[in-house]
């Protein structure tokens, strides 16, 4: 059966803790789905636990990120290689809320082409995290909401679901960390395509340590929220503007894979 939804989970040595979230993903999701389990290198200590799970349920799929080191390739290459109309990104977590994913699809399947999980307006919630990184998250969420009209209180976070045709037609410039949420967000904005929210609550994470890096991810960040403002672009001018100069892929051990911005 061809899938309606395909969800990208960008992993980095998850190990174990996969199986928690994948049982959760998979006994939520209701609409034909794949899941793929995006990692950088063969022995990312999630692979094993993933092809056991996958064994047993065949929507889930380990696959090999080809495209270079790091969260926003893993992402890119996931959504190159999904089968379904519509794509949902989201972490590994736990953070997520997996009964949202279903709900998020079918926002895209009926017209919006990119559909966020909104943790600051009526309804959601956002527990834990560093308070300096939510205060930022929160600022920018509601400024873009308010003076770029972005269609979403919550533009950097990373849960979302994707028109996977506009994906592909606009492209995914971003090469370092989740700044791929606003990236996509603040494109449709420009281009003047629906977006929408509905209302999560964001719970820091259970398992594990993050490794979410301020200072390396702010500079995404900050390119992506002042693209937001701006006149109309046209498919044609959006494809002709200069793309950003793609970083250099780090070593592999700076590369760390950070929550939810």
């Amino acid at each position: 059966m061809t899938p309606r939804v395909s969800v990208i989970v960008p992993v980095y040595n998850e190990g174990e803790a996969i199986v928690r979230c994948l049982e959760r993903m998979l006994r939520e999701m209701l609409l034909p789905a794949e899941v793929l389990i995006v990692h950088d290198m063969p022995e990312d200590t999630t692979v094993p636990y993933a092809e056991r799970i996958a064994q047993q349920d065949p929507r889930v799929r380990a696959v090999l990120n080809t495209y270079g080191r790091g969260p926003a390739n893993a992402i890119r290459f996931g959504v190159d290689a999904a089968q379904a109309p519509v794509v949902v990104v989201t972490m590994a977590d736990g953070c997520d809320d997996p009964r949202q994913i279903d709900e998020l699809a079918r926002l895209v399947d009926r017209g919006v082409v990119v559909a966020a999980a909104s943790r600051y307006m009526p309804g959601g919630q956002q527990v834990g995290g560093p308070r300096l990184k939510r205060m930022m998250s929160r600022w920018a969420g509601r400024s873009l909401y308010t003076f770029a009209r972005v269609g979403t209180r919550d533009a950097t976070n990373s849960f979302k679901a994707y028109d996977t045709a506009f994906v592909r037609e606009v492209g995914i410039e971003s090469r370092t960390g989740f700044e791929i949420g606003l990236e996509l967000t603040a494109k449709a904005t420009r281009r003047r395509l629906p977006v929408a929210e509905i209302p999560t609550i964001w719970l820091d994470r259970p398992l594990g340590e993050s490794h979410f890096d301020l200072g390396r991810f702010l500079p995404g960040y900050l390119r992506w929220y002042f693209f937001a403002y701006g006149r109309r672009l046209s498919r044609a001018k959006l494809a002709a503007r200069p793309a950003a100069v793609a970083a250099v892929p780090a070593p592999r051990e700076s590369i760390e894979y950070e929550k939810t911005g």
